[in-house]
C-alpha cells in the first residue's frame, strides 16, 4: 500500500514570476490572494498559470491583475465561458 502524501498547512506557492525578480530591482514585496472563478482554480492547481507578462495596477483603491493567463482545463464543462486572459482582482493583506 502506499502512503499518502500529509497535507501541509496554509497555502503553497503556486506561480512566481522569476524574469520579474531577474530584470527590476523589487524594492517592497506584499502577499496577496486572487479572486477566482471555480475553473480556474481547477487549472491553477494543476499547474496551468502563466505570469511571465502580467502587471498590476491600481484603480479605485483596489489592484487588480493583468495579463496573467490561467489555461482552462481539457475537460471543464462546456457551460461555463472561460476566458483566460480576465483582469482578476487582487486581495491585498493589510499589515
Amino acid at each position: 500500500m502506499t502512503k499518502k502524501k500529509a497535507h501541509k498547512p496554509g497555502s503553497a506557492t503556486i506561480a512566481q514570476n522569476k524574469r520579474a525578480r531577474f530584470e527590476y530591482f523589487i524594492e517592497e514585496e506584499f502577499e496577496a490572494g486572487l479572486s477566482l472563478q471555480g475553473w480556474e482554480v481547477k487549472s491553477l492547481r494543476a499547474g496551468k498559470a502563466n505570469i511571465s507578462d502580467s502587471y498590476v495596477t491600481f484603480r479605485d483603491g483596489e489592484a487588480y491583475l493583468f495579463g496573467a493567463t490561467v489555461s482552462p482545463l481539457n475537460v471543464a464543462s462546456s457551460h461555463v465561458v472561460c476566458d483566460p486572459t480576465r483582469t482578476r482582482k487582487l486581495l491585498l493583506k493589510k499589515t
